[in-house]
């Protein structure tokens, strides 16, 4: 559907130039045929009436081409003609009244009559010779060169009504244009199928990469799982019972010993700590306690620290086993950071949930880092994570500034599919 509306809109782009640019090509054939036009009328039929008594302004010859060019006037959409010799004087127009006026002559009918191109324009007319012309609108206006009986160059101008030039184009536009709309729609088509493969393949590699990367978060927990049952039954249980051992022989052999008491502190202390790193390795069970449970779990290690943990969690969360095991390794991640790294006395745990998705965010008033240069050293698992919630659809932010503490916030959408 994406890729219909792309190429829609690459239509139109391509359409819309295409089309002011056959409206220009149509315009200037118009002009062109209107020079050859009143070339043609210039030559034939003033250029042999254009006689010394024309120059002098003789009535009989004025009147004998008024008679020659009256049925172009008439009929052919001629509005107005005049004629100009050298000197800017108006020898002939179809306006008695101008006849025999003199206007300043502008360049291009000096370059015109020097023996330059023909010209035609299409405009409104409101030079001060136009006084006939300016009230009909745009105008198209004519200037070629003829050469009188007796050889002096003239200029013929003639104007035209704008009506049949716009007609011809739109008859080369409606010639033009729906060949090359076909043509570019089954362009369109023709790339169809290739895009849809393309797209299907997209969304197939991105499929498998959300697949691998639930498999390889799937494998990492249960690696932690492993490692934290091997702690727990294993080292701890040995280091325990070596405390209680130590505990023993402090009482009934050869008296408590200052050695032995510090040994079975240093002992016990490691145990407390090993037992943290096995809540931290491995998240609880999810669906026996629940989300707002789990994160409850998480505040010993931080507490231990001196760090007062607040929990914002809704009574309700709407939250599948994945993206609840997603939202806790957020928290796990960032409460470890807290606690290692941030100096701070409070942080707090916020969840939120809608209909689009869900957020979590874990803010503390520690004493941040600069953000320019990246999370320092020992922030990789939420690097990690990030990458994570990018490859599913989803966003991990971290803001932070030197001395103003550091929020983390990640959130999740709802596959569409799953909204109501």
């Amino acid at each position: 559907m994406k890729f219909l509306l792309m190429g829609g809109l690459a239509l139109v782009l391509v359409a819309l130039p295409v089309t002011f640019w056959v409206r220009a090509v149509a315009e200037e054939q118009a002009l062109h045929d209107g020079i050859l036009i009143t070339q043609r009328l210039a030559d034939h039929t003033a250029g042999p009436l254009a006689t010394d008594g024309l120059l002098a302004g003789d009535p009989v010859a004025i009147s004998e081409l008024d008679r020659q060019v009256g049925p172009w006037l008439d009929k052919e959409g001629v509005l107005r003609i005049k004629i100009w010799n050298p000197d800017g004087k108006v020898v002939y127009s179809d306006q008695s009244s101008i006849i025999g006026q003199v206007f300043e002559l502008r360049a291009p009918e000096r370059a015109l009559l020097a023996g330059g191109e023909a010209t035609a324009t299409l405009g409104h007319q409101e030079e001060f010779e136009n006084q006939f012309e300016s009230a009909d609108g745009e105008l198209v206006e004519v200037y070629v060169r003829f050469v009188a009986v007796n050889g002096t160059p003239l200029i013929f101008e003639a104007y035209y009504d704008d009506e049949p030039l716009r007609e011809e184009q739109q008859e080369v536009l409606y010639g033009m244009f729906p060949p090359l709309l076909l043509s570019l729609f089954a362009l369109q088509l023709a790339q169809l199928p290739t895009a849809v493969r393309l797209a299907r393949k997209i969304q197939a590699n991105r499929t498998a990469s959300h697949r691998l990367l639930k498999h390889a978060a799937e494998a990492s927990d249960l690696e932690r799982k492993r490692i934290a049952r091997d702690l727990h039954d294993d080292v701890i249980q040995d280091l325990s019972g070596l405390a209680y051992a130590l505990e023993s022989e402090g009482l009934h052999g050869g008296g408590k010993t200052p050695v032995l008491a510090e040994a079975r502190e240093i002992l016990q202390r490691n145990v407390r700590k090993l037992r943290a790193m096995t809540t931290e390795l491995y998240p609880p069970d999810l669906d026996e306690y629940g989300l707002t449970a789990a994160l409850a779990r998480l505040a010993g290690p931080v507490q231990d620290h001196g760090i007062a943990l607040e929990l914002d969690v809704p009574a309700e969360i709407d939250l599948d086993r994945d993206q609840a095991a997603m939202l806790y390794r957020v928290a796990r991640e960032s409460l470890a950071n807290v606690a290692k790294h941030s100096h701070a006395t409070r942080v707090r745990v916020s969840v939120r949930n809608d209909p689009r998705g869900a957020e979590i965010s874990v803010t503390d008033d520690g004493i941040g880092f600069d953000e320019a240069h990246g999370p320092p050293e020992g922030h990789s698992g939420l690097r990690i994570l990030r990458d994570t919630f990018r490859a599913t659809g989803g966003t991990l932010e971290i803001r932070t500034a030197p001395g103003a503490g550091t929020t983390v916030k990640a959130r999740l959408e709802r596959p569409a599919a799953a909204l109501p």
